[in-house]
Order: C-alpha cells, then structure tokens, then sequence
C-alpha cells in the first residue's frame, strides 16, 4: 500500500490539471500561433508560468487503483502487477486465465 500522503498529492494534482485545462490550452494556442505579434505571445508566456505547476498533465503519474502504487502499473487495467495477480487468481477479472504449476 502506498503512503495515504502521496496518494492524496496525486489526486490533488488531477483535480488541479482538471481545475486549469482550459486556461491552458487558451495559452498554449496564442503561444504556438506565430501570426500573433511576439509581445502578446510573451505575456501568454508569463501567464502560462504563473499558473501552478502541479496544473500541468505533465506531472501526473499512474498509480494503482487499489493501491496506490506507482510502479508496475498496467494501464489497460488501471492495476498493479500484484493486484493484477491477486485478482486473477481470485477469478476477478475476465478473461485473465492464471496458469500455476
């Protein structure tokens, strides 16, 4: 089980990427626009760097939905290799046939 403490940091950083998405993808456009005159395309700049940087998609990292652990992480599953185990040999996810000898 991952710390409560990390857990909740992640969660608090989707809620921030959600919170800032629009706000985001407005500056990133004037800033890619080069029809645009450099001076507007800087201040987007500065904005862009003011908004927090927990806001950015960039830093956000998988985590198990059980768990919380970050690594081994399947994501067509949204598991850890270990739930992913424990489950399979529970009969819990279809179609996952878990062969032991």
């Amino acid at each position: 089980m991952a710390k409560k403490s990390m857990v909740e940091r992640e969660k608090k950083r989707e809620r921030l990427v959600k919170q800032y998405a629009a706000k985001r993808s407005e500056l990133n456009e004037v800033i890619k626009d080069q029809s645009r005159p450099m001076e507007e395309r800087f201040k987007a700049t500065l904005k862009l760097a003011e908004l927090p940087r927990n806001s950015s998609a960039t830093r956000l990292h998988n985590r198990c939905q059980l768990t919380g652990r970050p690594h081994a992480y399947y994501r067509k599953l949204k598991l850890s290799r270990i739930m992913l185990r424990e489950l399979g040999s529970l009969g819990q996810i279809p179609g996952l046939v878990k062969s032991s000898w």
